[in-house]
């Protein structure tokens, strides 16, 4: 009997034990360890998490979508819910194209209660995960960006990163419009990881609409010759062309070569997705001269007529310049200078600038200036360089002798776009535009400024008609019907190996308008190394007359 009665009071005392320890651990963690738990809970049962705004899409002038956000799901987990994480890793890992091994080590973290898993993932995908049944799987209705032209203007619209932020192009420089602005969404689960309710802190604010300039029809044209351009001259380092309507400075094409999957940025090189038409600086070579012209005009120093007598090679400072071409010298007027692109006869009327040779090279740099060169066009894209341009305080007594004749500046293809729009039409210099709408409100525009008169800008096309008639340097860009003007550019590339020109790499280019008295259309086409041919107006003005033939046909502009 005594031995059951000290059996009783035995078990009695571990009662007693258990229970004071029991009261001591609650106490400890209802009193002393209850903020640390208070906190800890409140990560396991609420989330917080951003819900991604609508980002807006961008489309051409006549709403064509060429970048659209598009409904995706992305994959969380709350690890502490995986009961069983090398499991769901097995059967999660190939439906989101990652390694066993990663998914583990994702579901395996500790000391958070959500971890992404998959971002922007089919809405096929989060069905197939869904259905799996795997606790502690969450899933975040967002968007994915998508060019559905996929190759079209992608170097011009660039590109967005996982977060839908711009990275690049159109998208980066109008961040702030297309991106909107996120919310906040908090989520309270239960026990089992079971959302038992959601209150949204902030509401989403979907971004706005980008309606741009280009016409996706005159864009599809012309990156498809300057492919066919860059197979025929290849290996050639790029190529770029620019449509633009002179009277307004509207953009109807930028195009790149070789193209980009907007797609799949990823898979190409970085100097691929540069967005040449404004991220490039060339020597322009012939294309420059009109500048020289222009000046001379505008001073009263040539009229076309102007008869000169041309040597077949001339002494500047210690430079001896020599002619390129054998009809480009012996008795010509200004406009046969012109269109023979007489590199001779071109810096004799740079030194008619002025009435001695200081005050001609200070006349022809604020006549460079006059056009936009050396500072940036303004038009809406990013990363625009500003090209150089050489000072006047540090021309050298032989810059005369090159700079006239567009050896010692670097251009962008916006810049000649820009400036060959002010002779086009009719004398007055306004930057590009390749946004028309944002949200739908026109976007606020630069100040135009007139630089040529009527008369002199009138003068210098009629001249440029000759470069494209019998005799002249373009003559195989010729259009059936219409008279056109434009100038041929061939240059050497800077070597900086020996610090001078290269005899193997050149740039190739064409710049025009038409119909030439009245433009309503201009393009440039600028080809980076080209093999097997060389000259502006062999390899460029071929493209310029099928990129030309082709939208003068689409925009139904007559003849005259």
């Amino acid at each position: 009997m005594r031995l059951i009665e000290r059996r009783v009071g035995f078990v009695f005392a571990l009662f007693l034990l258990g229970l004071g320890f029991a009261g001591a651990r609650a106490r400890w963690l209802g009193v002393v360890n209850a903020s640390a738990l208070k906190q800890a809970a409140a990560t396991q049962q609420k989330v917080t998490v951003d819900v991604p705004a609508r980002r807006g899409a961008i489309t051409d002038r006549h709403g064509e979508e060429l970048a659209v956000s598009q409904p995706a799901v992305s994959v969380a987990a709350t690890p502490y819910l995986i009961h069983d994480p090398a499991g769901a890793a097995r059967k999660l890992a190939p439906l989101l194209g990652a390694s066993e091994g990663d998914v583990l080590a994702e579901l395996s973290t500790r000391g958070t209660g959500f971890v992404w898993l998959g971002r922007k993932l089919p809405m096929g995908t989060a069905a197939r995960i869904r259905r799996l049944g795997i606790e502690g799987i969450d899933f975040v209705d967002e968007s994915k960006r998508v060019y559905p032209r996929r190759f079209l203007a992608s170097q011009l619209l660039g590109f967005t990163g996982t977060d839908n932020t711009g990275l690049s192009g159109l998208e980066q420089q109008h961040e702030d419009a297309l991106g909107g602005r996120d919310g906040r969404r908090r989520l309270v689960k239960d026990a089992l990881g079971q959302p038992i309710q959601t209150d949204d802190e902030r509401e989403a604010v979907p971004g706005k609409d980008v309606r741009l300039t280009i016409d996706d029809r005159i864009q599809e044209e012309t990156e498809q010759i300057l492919a066919d351009v860059g197979a025929r001259y290849r290996p050639a380092k790029g190529a770029t062309a620019i449509v633009m309507d002179p009277r307004d400075g509207q953009l109807l094409a930028l195009a790149n070569w070789p193209r980009v999957n907007a797609n799949a940025p990823g898979g190409a090189p970085a100097w691929a997705k540069q967005d040449r038409a404004v991220q490039t600086a060339y020597e322009p070579g012939s294309t420059f001269k009109a500048f020289t012209f222009a000046g001379a005009l505008q001073d009263g120093r040539i009229t076309p007529d102007t008869v000169f007598q041309l040597p077949s090679q001339i002494q500047v400072a210690d430079r001896t310049i020599r002619e390129a071409h054998s009809e480009a010298y012996g008795t010509l007027t200004a406009s046969g200078i012109l269109q023979k692109s007489s590199n001779i006869g071109t810096i004799m009327i740079g030194r008619r600038l002025g009435d001695s040779a200081p005050a001609a090279a200070t006349r022809f740099s604020k006549w460079v200036s006059a056009f936009g060169f050396g500072r940036r066009t303004g038009v809406d894209l990013p990363g625009e360089e500003a090209g150089i341009v050489l000072p006047r305080k540090r021309y050298s007594g032989s810059s005369m002798g090159n700079l006239p004749i567009g050896q010692g500046e670097a251009v962008t293809p916006m810049q000649m776009v820009q400036a060959y729009a002010a002779i086009a039409n009719g004398g007055v210099l306004r930057s590009p535009r390749i946004v028309q709408r944002v949200g739908g409100k026109a976007p606020p525009r630069a100040r135009a400024r007139r630089i040529l008169s009527t008369r002199t800008a009138a003068q210098l096309r009629e001249m440029l008609e000759g470069v494209l008639g019998p005799g002249g340097t373009a003559s195989g860009a010729a259009i059936p019907g219409y008279l056109l003007a434009g100038k041929t550019g061939t240059a050497e590339k800077a070597d900086p190996v020996t610090g001078g020109y290269s005899k193997t790499k050149f740039v190739a280019s064409f710049v025009g308008f038409a119909p030439a008295q009245h433009p309503k259309l201009l393009t440039l086409v600028m080809v980076d190394e080209p093999q097997g041919d060389i000259y502006g107006g062999s390899v460029a003005a071929p493209a310029w007359r099928d990129i030309m033939s082709f939208s003068l046909n689409y925009l139904r502009i007559p003849p005259k």
